[in-house]
């Protein structure tokens, strides 16, 4: 199924500005629909286009571009390999999987300079540090990252256009909606969090109705992020790191203890395998902000992180994966809020999804109680403006926050908004924002 992106309005944008100046690449986790969109948004909005799937092509397409002193040769030979008439500026041609052939993304320079075609890459598990260490990497190439399905890319797939900008509407005008909408509205969010954002497993819903269908389709995909993470890391750490973040989120640490994942593995030898893994887009750190204010990113600390499941579908699914599938009747459950397990950590990881997926980088804050015998912790930090915005997150109704109270004390004059993420209606409390999850999309 070819799903309604918000990313095609982003290359539009791209194509109209930029008029052939540079090129494009769209990068992203593995199954999220760089190519699908790619390949779409060439079909609508040129005349011809080419598809160079750098995963499976000839070996004689990928050896036209280690000599480009020859263009016209280049192109002569594309278009007889391919069968398609390329028009200049009316063209353009895709380097899927550009990560696999190195020397063709150093070659955009001089294919931009040419300027007689565009140019779209997609690319998956982009840390290639060992593959592009021998070659420049082209200024005239632009990103832009793509995500799994937002929320309300899911809800457009259900033919429902109407939630999210009555939604927007109504957390702009802090409009309370009442229990009745508001259950109907967490019954369908929750059913967005168990399916999750990959296309294949939303096609999968759509195709089937079937939520442990659904679940072996996300089975596959993180079999593949396996394969991937073994490939960057033999040792087999990577792999370790990742099933274990549901384990680690349920722990409650203020960190993720990654030499306790991976077998006692010094932390300092896991720091190129964890920015390997945050650079293929699979997983969403968040990084503990030294001294919490405005420029955040100045005070990060790298060795204090907690590390999140790109997808929460997926995230669903590993913390499940003791069983070869998680069945009709767990999926029942978890859609009706009646499971038992405590799912904070569930709702925890969506937050940190959809703050990612708006453009926010990730940070937390710990610091010692009164007494010292324990720490507060608020869950994510969000630059706004010169300040900074503090959110805590609940998985439940409860209104309890000396977290977030005990930080407001203790920073005071650099908050700009406070917020509690729960799973109740939308309701404004002294200088609160109690906000139901589904509405953290608009922070």
């Amino acid at each position: 199924m070819i799903f309604k992106r918000k990313i095609y309005e982003r290359l539009l944008r791209w194509k109209r500005e930029d008029d052939g100046s540079t090129a494009v690449l769209i990068k992203g986790a593995r199954r999220v629909g760089k190519s699908t969109i790619a390949g779409e948004f060439a079909k609508k909005e040129y005349e011809r286009h080419i598809v160079i799937d750098f995963a499976a092509c000839s070996d004689e397409v990928r050896a036209l571009f280690n000599d480009l002193s020859n263009l016209d040769y280049i192109f002569m030979r594309l278009q007889m390999i391919y069968n398609v008439e390329l028009k200049e500026r009316k063209s353009v041609i895709i380097f899927d999987e550009v990560q696999l052939a190195p020397k063709a993304r150093q070659a955009i320079k001089y294919l931009v300079k040419d300027h007689r075609y565009d140019y779209i890459e997609t690319g998956s598990l982009i840390s290639i540090r060992k593959n592009i260490k021998d070659i420049l990497i082209p200024s005239e190439e632009v990103e832009i990252c793509m995500y799994p399905m937002d929320y309300e890319e899911f809800k457009w797939a259900m033919g429902d256009a109407v939630t999210v900008p009555l939604l927007a509407k109504s957390f702009e005008q802090r409009m309370v909606l009442g229990d009745a909408v508001h259950r109907h509205l967490m019954r369908y969010f929750r059913l967005y969090m168990l399916v999750g954002g990959m296309p294949q497993a939303v096609s999968t819903y759509l195709r089937t109705n079937n939520l442990q269908s659904v679940d072996k389709t996300k089975r596959n995909i993180i079999s593949l992020y396996e394969n991937d993470f073994n490939r960057i890391d033999p040792t087999g750490n990577a792999s370790r790191l990742f099933h274990q973040i549901p384990a680690e989120l349920n722990r409650n640490s203020s960190r993720y203890l990654a030499w306790s994942a991976t077998g006692k593995t010094r932390s300092a030898k896991l720091l190129e395998t964890i920015t390997e893994m945050r650079e293929s887009m699979v997983v969403n750190m968040a990084y503990h902000a030294n001294d919490p204010s405005a420029g955040m990113a100045l005070h990060q600390d790298t060795q204090r992180f907690k590390m999140f499941v790109g997808d929460t579908g997926l995230f669903v699914t590993l913390t499940f994966w003791d069983k070869e599938a998680t069945d009709n009747i767990i999926y029942a459950k978890l859609l009706s809020d009646k499971l038992s397990a405590d799912l904070g950590y569930v709702y925890e990881n969506l937050v940190a999804q959809v703050l990612t997926s708006t453009g926010h980088e990730l940070y937390y804050y710990t610091f010692p109680t009164e007494n010292g015998k324990h720490n507060y912790e608020i869950d994510f930090l969000i630059a706004d403006g010169h300040k900074v915005s503090p959110i805590e997150v609940k998985s439940s109704g409860y209104k309890t926050h000396a977290s977030l109270d005990a930080f407001c004390r203790k920073f005071s004059s650099r908050i700009k908004n406070k917020y509690l993420v729960y799973t109740k209606d939308l309701q404004k409390n002294g200088d609160i924002l109690y906000l139901p999850v589904y509405m953290t999309m608009f922070l």
